[in-house]
């Protein structure tokens, strides 16, 4: 085999971003006799002929960690090329495992907290990291859960009074999508919603409104299925997510370098009852192997979140059941 075909051959490999309670996570440090030696990475390693993503990653964290894995959920992929091969990253996130950590392969090991917590740093990330980790980094700080404005039908006051509550409860991402406010009042909702929000280090996104977004010191832009679709290259906004209900829109989602999507009607939902939905099985083979974080969003409840994270999501979004 010649070295250029060597070097577009695709390596695949099973990686695992353990998680605690408290959101941190685990990274090991490559040890002397590997190449990249001293660089940090998520610990996993090649996936072996015949085996899963999944099964790789049980052996892997055996062989490495001397863990056993017990609650693992699919997440998100990575293709990266490094100059002596190209590696697809399978990523997981590893909830709940027994046994304690040892470092059979010699490497260090670091928890690490995500990079932005209430607006601030909370500790030096470890260094150096392994190239390919940086967009993996950007995902962890986004939460579990990612909910959407209702002052439609809550009122403005009283929505905002519930989203202090919600804040005060913990809620780090929202959506503010409110069609039908005037330009006026949706500036004026927007201010106060951001205000409140980042004295809670929260993110609020608009809808569909790039240069609102920019006005108000908000933190991003949720693109409409529309806007994706004519967009050429993505907002000068920090976060930039998008609306999808297809494959070929989440496809469109990654190629333009949006942080995250929102995919749905994953269920049926209280606005468009009869409408048609994906359910579950098709949320999965549309998200499975997503370069970025997915929110399964329609008809769902907070009970809903587990299943979604077993079939890919990242979380789940919700409108009336957030408040």
């Amino acid at each position: 085999m010649n070295n250029s075909t060597e070097n577009t051959k695709i390596v695949e490999v099973s990686a695992a971003v353990l998680q605690r309670l408290d959101g941190s996570f685990l990274l090991a440090q490559r040890p002397p006799d590997k190449i990249w030696a001293g660089y940090w990475e998520f610990p996993g390693g090649k996936i072996e002929p015949g085996e899963t993503p999944y099964y790789a990653l049980v052996r892997e964290l055996r062989e490495e960690l001397g863990i056993e894995v017990e609650t693992a959920y699919p997440w998100i992929t990575r293709v990266f090329t490094y100059p002596h091969a190209t590696v697809r990253l399978n990523f997981f996130r590893v909830t709940e495992w027994q046994g304690g950590l040892h470092p059979h392969e010699g490497q260090e090991f670091a928890w690490q907290s995500p990079l932005s917590h209430g607006g601030e740093m909370r500790q030096a990330p470890v260094s150096p990291m392994l190239p390919a980790n940086a967009p993996i980094l950007r995902a962890l700080e986004l939460p579990s859960l990612y909910a959407i404005s209702n002052a439609a039908e809550l009122g403005v006051e009283e929505f905002l009074r519930r989203l202090e509550v919600a804040l005060g409860n913990g809620l780090r991402l929202l959506q503010l999508r409110e069609k039908h406010l005037s330009r006026d009042e949706l500036r004026e909702l927007a201010q106060r919603v951001t205000a409140l929000a980042h004295a809670h280090g929260a993110k609020v996104l608009l809808n569909g409104d790039v240069a609102l977004t920019q006005e108000v010191g908000a933190d991003g832009v949720q693109l409409t299925a529309t806007q994706l679709a004519g967009l050429h290259e993505r907002p000068a906004v920090d976060w930039c997510a998008a609306s999808c209900h297809n494959a070929e829109e989440l496809r469109r989602a990654e190629a333009l370098g949006c942080d995250f999507a929102l995919l749905s009607p994953v269920l049926p939902t209280l606005s468009h009852s009869g409408a048609q939905h994906l359910g579950w099985v098709n949320f999965a083979a549309i998200a499975e192997g997503s370069t970025i974080p997915v929110y399964a969003l329609g008809g769902l409840t907070h009970a809903d979140m587990q299943t979604a994270w077993r079939h890919g999501a990242h979380g789940i979004s919700l409108l009336r059941q957030a408040w």
